[in-house]
């Protein structure tokens, strides 16, 4: 392996600890997240309240778009991820209200 072959290959396993560190992260938030919204789901099967809430989601869209110019992601795969986590969220908060 040549010296540049062998720094390149360097290069790659750091950036791959660096994505393996980035999944790490995204699981315990995603974990963390779903802790809180599973308490809102409690909270409002206590005080018979609909398990989605249409103007909040709407807001969070807007909120996400947002942050997605800022950070330079897109926008469209952004809200595909916050609709997918959406969907769980009603799905666990209507098991709550059973």
């Amino acid at each position: 392996m040549t010296d540049t072959a062998a720094r390149a290959q360097a290069i790659l396993l750091e950036q791959r600890d660096s994505i393996d560190n980035l999944d790490a992260i995204l699981v315990y938030t995603l974990a963390e997240r779903f802790k809180r919204t599973q308490a809102v789901g409690k909270l409002k099967a206590e005080h018979d309240l609909p398990p989605s809430d249409p103007d909040r989601e709407a807001r969070q869209i807007e909120r996400l778009n947002t942050l997605c110019a800022d950070a330079g992601l897109d926008p469209e795969f952004a809200k595909k991820f916050l609709n997918f986590i959406i969907q769980e969220v009603i799905r666990h908060h209507e098991q709550f209200q059973k």
